[in-house]
């Protein structure tokens, strides 16, 4: 995919006092692609999005010290943070709304702050969302409170629709159809989609693709068909694994009953090394699920965990 650069982040860092939260961060999403940023709770996820909507400020520098940039559409959120927020369809993860408003004056309270407001799409989405537009904000559920913020998110119809963690709140039912009806649309539409979500066997079908962001830095960025062919779990004789330990990039590994379960990166040219070498090896395919498990919480270069779990052999090499 080639096209104009819609969100662009270069070596954006972010203390809290003396804790940094993010360091040297960079990024490009494209026009039309729906990114995925991946991390657990704390990763920094929310603090980037929120720097990006102009409502926090970075660092000055990197710790590098090269000074970092951002731009959503062509504007500076540092200094166009009003420019930003009337073009982009935000959904903050923790969204607070006047408690005393309907439904009905909160859509009307928001339309003058985006030039290309669409009443009639509001509306559509007051229907589609099945919200009552008398009903006090106080009184919706967490899962009604975000179809609310989804609606005045999208209802200006903006080229680039920033979520974090927009599942969140709603019941398996309606996150399937989030992921399935309203996503899927927005990329029919071409629309640029900036997700964050812990939730990954959701991200996986819809994300072109993603990056994981672990204690504040990306540890890897790809599109998702790709990080799949590249990450794969080997399974062989421990005394194998042993001696041809140097051929194989790895990010996580298991042994136990005699056996090693390696999770490895550059899995193309580990295979080939290890066919060259006639050893007896199976190849497991990972979801993405799993992929990040590796890459947070993996345990590679001989770091090596015991397991009572007999691994698993599923094709034979």
């Amino acid at each position: 995919m080639s096209g104009p650069i819609d969100i662009s982040v270069q070596h954006l860092s972010k203390h809290f006092g003396r804790k940094q939260v993010l360091e040297d961060v960079t990024f490009e999403i494209q026009r039309g692609q729906t990114f995925a940023l991946l991390g657990r709770n704390g990763a920094g996820k929310t603090t980037t999005l929120r720097m990006l909507m102009g409502l926090l400020k970075p660092d000055k520098s990197s710790p590098s010290g090269v000074s970092g940039s951002m731009s959503v559409l062509g504007f500076d959120p540092r200094k166009q943070a009003i420019k930003v927020r009337s073009h982009v369809g935000y959904l903050a993860e923790d969204q607070k709304m006047f408690g005393w408003m309907s439904v009905r004056q909160i859509v009307d309270f928001m339309a003058p702050f985006y030039p290309k407001w669409d009443k009639e799409l509001a509306n559509r989405y007051l229907q589609k969302f099945e919200l009552s537009a008398t009903t006090k904000v106080k009184h919706l559920s967490k899962g009604q409170g975000v179809r609310l913020g989804l609606l005045c998110a999208l209802s200006h119809r903006p080229q680039v629709v920033i979520l974090d963690d927009p599942a969140l709140g709603l019941d398996p039912i309606m996150r399937k159809e989030f992921n399935r009806d309203l996503i899927v649309h927005l990329q029919s539409e071409g629309r640029t989609v900036f997700y964050s979500s812990h939730l990954l066997y959701e991200v996986e079908p819809i994300a072109d693709e993603v990056a994981i962001l672990d204690r504040g830095k990306i540890v890897i960025q790809q599109d998702t068909e790709s990080l799949r062919r590249d990450v794969k779990k080997i399974i062989m004789d421990t005394k194998d694994f042993d001696t041809h330990t140097e051929l194989l990039s790895k990010l996580d590994v298991y042994r136990g009953y005699g056996k090693t379960n390696t999770t490895i990166t550059n899995a193309q040219q580990s295979i080939e090394k290890l066919r060259d070498s006639a050893v007896k090896f199976e190849v497991i395919d990972l979801n993405l699920d799993e992929i990040f498990e590796a890459y947070v919480i993996g345990r590679p270069d001989g770091q090596v965990h015991q397991t009572d779990e007999e691994p698993q052999m599923q094709e034979a090499m």
